[in-house]
């Protein structure tokens, strides 16, 4: 038996026998790791001529259109339009006659909300940019061309004046995002939309659905009102400040003139509500531990803005 067992075993070990490492091994992996290093080091010369070389005419319509980069490794060549000395993009604004229901986002179910009265306190950057936006230079009229597309609403006023609720707002949402074929082409990517409140893009309840991927302009990014999460990205979303009425910024007569510092009393000035929330409960502790230094006011119009989100 014990015979038998070792010449059942005896082919089994034969495999397990190792090649010892010679001199030859050595010298052969050394001479791979050169040839390797070598090989790899042309190959990145070549690949570096190929790629950063000189455009020619049919690349670009004169030198003017590029902005070169030199270093001791080379020169690299970028488009002048985006990377150089001068901005050029295109945006699309949508208009709202082409989207059915784009309408009921700026001027409510009636139609009955005036630009004019949106355009009014801190939420006037809904409108004041899609303006801005009509007369700018860098508006085309050809979605193809776009590079960024502009979605108009008036979400914040249509709600706070009663021209559509929650549920209707969430709705005409999603009716007019699925008629843009631009936005399911790009995920939305290159969308932006305005949310000019501290609900942010919350006032679109489904925002976590569509506009996760989309640019949204809000003044407190945030700020989340007690919800599990924030819609402000810092990766793509922008921070813009609240509105202020063009009558307080224009040249010449203002209808508020600025104090000189010599005049002013106070070092800061706190308009709003606590709303439990630590920072502010700490600016109310600091204007009660020094009257002469900050001063803290809360108004009746601040209450009715929170009720109304």
């Amino acid at each position: 038996m014990a015979s038998i067992h070792s010449s059942k075993t005896r082919p089994f070990a034969s495999h397990q026998t190792v090649t010892p490492c010679t001199r030859t091994h050595q010298i052969g992996a050394l001479a791979l790791v050169i040839i390797t290093f070598f090989v790899t080091r042309i190959f990145d010369q070549s690949l570096n001529s190929s790629s950063f070389s000189t455009p020619t005419s049919g690349q670009y319509r004169s030198k003017n259109d590029v902005v070169r980069f030199s270093d001791s490794g080379g020169s690299i060549f970028w488009p002048q339009r985006g990377y150089g000395t001068h901005l050029s993009l295109k945006i699309y604004v949508y208009d709202e006659n082409e989207i059915d229901g784009l309408k009921h986002l700026l001027y409510g179910r009636d139609g009955k909300i005036s630009p004019d009265s949106c355009v009014k306190g801190q939420w006037g950057t809904q409108v004041k940019i899609h303006r801005m936006l009509l007369q700018s230079r860098f508006r085309t009229r050809k979605k193809e061309e776009a590079d960024l597309f502009f979605v108009p609403a008036y979400p914040k006023c249509v709600r706070v004046m009663g021209g559509l609720n929650d549920k209707e707002i969430n709705q005409t949402y999603v009716k007019v995002l699925s008629q843009m074929p631009y936005f399911r082409l790009s995920g939305g990517r290159n969308h932006i939309f305005v949310f000019p409140s501290g609900a942010g893009a919350h006032l679109f309840k489904s925002w976590v659905t569509y506009l996760n991927r989309s640019i949204i302009l809000t003044p407190e990014g945030d700020r989340t009102d007690k919800r599990d999460t924030s819609a402000f990205n810092t990766w793509k979303d922008i921070i813009i400040p609240g509105n202020i009425d063009d009558g307080m910024t224009t040249h010449g007569s203002r209808i508020v003139e600025p104090l000189p510092l010599s005049k002013r009393k106070h070092l800061a000035n706190y308009l709003g509500r606590a709303q439990g929330k630590v920072g502010r409960l700490r600016l109310i502790e600091l204007s009660k531990q020094y009257p002469d230094k900050v001063s803290f006011f809360s108004s009746p119009l601040m209450h009715v803005a929170s009720h109304l989100g």
